[in-house]
């Protein structure tokens, strides 16, 4: 099964209060609310896109070791996917459909990282839930995703539903702001170029990882 035909089911069965999902069913008409908000905005639109350059980063993993672009892109391209997390399941899905294509990724030169604004700890218990092998960086204030123009506010009325779920994001992020990275998937190539870009304001939308395999055979052929 596809990843996005997961997302999918995966939203029938909550949107059903199907077991263990047993949220409210009003939630849902204001989480729709806000992503169409969200896509009305434009902001995907303005992120950063083919052919731009890619902000240089530097952050740390979740044992506390820095992690820089430059040296990344120093062995290969990178794959990189911006990460709400630990409490998003279509996050989590997204990352386990991810490390079943990392032996693809890395026979192709490539590696795989995720950045997400929560603190380490979170990090730690994504990696432990997912089974992941690659790492999580965590970007404090959502830094590197506003360079990439991903950042985002929650509106009020969708912090008030967050904190009624106690989904208390500024206890997972340390950091008050209420703020997130829209869903973001990039191949960028050696030379800092980005090759591959997909954004999407709706969080239950999501790219299949091989989609990106075309821009990484190119770049291992060139």
């Amino acid at each position: 099964m596809s990843l996005q035909a997961k997302l999918d089911a995966f939203k029938t069965d909550f949107k059903a209060g199907k077991a263990p999902f047993f949220a409210p069913a009003e939630i849902h008409p204001v989480m729709a609310r806000a992503t169409a908000e969200l896509i009305a905005s434009g902001q995907a639109g303005r992120a950063l896109k083919v052919g731009d350059k890619a902000p240089a980063f530097t952050l740390t993993d979740p044992d506390g070791q820095t992690v820089s672009s430059a040296a990344l892109l120093a062995k290969g391209p990178l794959v990189l996917s911006f990460y709400r997390g630990v409490w998003c399941l279509y996050c989590n899905m997204e990352l386990q459909a991810l490390q079943a294509a990392l032996p693809e990724f890395n026979a192709l030169g490539a590696n795989l990282i995720a950045i997400s604004p929560q603190l380490a700890a979170n990090s730690r218990k994504a990696q432990r839930n997912n089974a992941l092998t690659f790492p999580i960086l965590t970007d404090a204030n959502n830094a590197v995703a506003a360079a990439f123009g991903l950042r985002f506010a929650l509106p009020d009325y969708l912090v008030d539903l967050y904190k009624m779920l106690k989904n208390d994001l500024p206890a997972f992020n340390g950091d008050d702001s209420w703020t997130l990275p829209m869903p973001a998937r990039y191949v960028i190539g050696q030379d800092g170029t980005i090759l591959y870009a997909e954004v999407n304001p709706d969080y239950t939308q999501r790219p299949e990882p091989d989609s990106m395999l075309p821009v990484l055979q190119q770049q291992q052929a060139a």
